[in-house]
């Protein structure tokens, strides 16, 4: 049985409006960033979320700036009104989808037509860019972005070896949500633990007056952390991963490492974000 509507919001400061007009009701906000294309995963967020705040604002937003111009933005799964369709049957739903076109492009507005899935990067899925150095998809369209958040020891090693705009992309667009949003609680999964951390240290260190709460990975039946991007992995691809991964189709008891040894671990590319 399908519950209530999200309101949707798309400009980011209706987004900022709205969100001081609840807390001006004496209402607290929880916010749970995702990428869309839910699942389970992203549905534990939610309901966890419940017991720490009045309100939920879930985000759908496609980050072009933690992508390079040779991984797969124009391919990251996208499915918005089966995205609502979940929001709605969560048990107490969500209040607000924020949802906007391009957070990194300040002149242009969206242009007609075109679905809020982020923008693709010309190059994105294969080829060199132009651009000498690493870039992000944000750089390589020329934007005009230049302001970026950097947690410079956690992001070294594991994920950060195989994809070096990733932790940057991350933590500035995280920055940017929570300055628009403006939420008490900030919800994350372990699955991606180094981002976690991530963010944990961004927030003590640039004082955001926000909680952030790590929720426990949620796994498939053969043991793979649920991810939008498992929809493009086939059978044999996803046991390769399981046993790479060493769980050999049962279950780990999650990914814990202590932060000093973090710059001395690495981690398989195929479970980086």
């Amino acid at each position: 049985m399908a519950g209530k509507e999200p309101e949707i919001i798309t400009d980011k400061n209706q987004m900022r409006k709205w969100s001081r007009a609840m807390r001006s009701q004496g209402k607290t906000i929880g916010l749970v960033p995702t990428m869309g294309y839910l699942h389970e995963g992203h549905i534990s967020l939610i309901k966890e979320a419940h017991k720490h705040t009045n309100l939920i604002v879930v985000s759908i937003y496609v980050n072009p700036g933690q992508f390079s111009p040779t991984e797969d933005l124009s391919t990251y799964p996208s499915d918005f009104h089966g995205d609502i369709q979940k929001l709605m049957a969560v048990p107490g739903g969500v209040d607000a989808v924020f949802h906007p076109y391009n957070l990194y492009d300040y002149a242009k507005s969206k242009p007609t037509g075109v679905n809020n899935n982020s923008s693709n990067c010309e190059n994105s899925g294969g080829g060199e860019p132009e651009r000498k150095g690493v870039v992000s998809c944000v750089e390589e369209r020329g934007l005009g972005h230049e302001t970026w958040v950097r947690v410079e020891r956690l992001e070294k090693g594991m994920c950060g070896n195989s994809r070096p705009v990733f932790f940057r992309g991350v933590a500035t667009i995280v920055t940017k949500l929570f300055n628009i949003v403006e939420p008490d609680v900030a919800m994350f999964g372990k699955k991606d633990y180094q981002q976690w951390r991530i963010i944990q240290r961004m927030v003590r260190d640039l004082d955001f007056s926000i909680e952030v709460v790590g929720s426990d990975i949620v796994r498939d039946n053969d043991g793979l952390a649920m991810s939008s991007r498992n929809v493009h992995l086939s059978p044999e691809e996803r046991e390769k991963v399981g046993t790479e991964l060493g769980f050999h189709g049962g279950f780990l008891s999650g990914f814990y490492v202590e932060s000093r040894n973090i710059g001395a671990l690495h981690m398989k590319p195929s479970v980086c974000g």
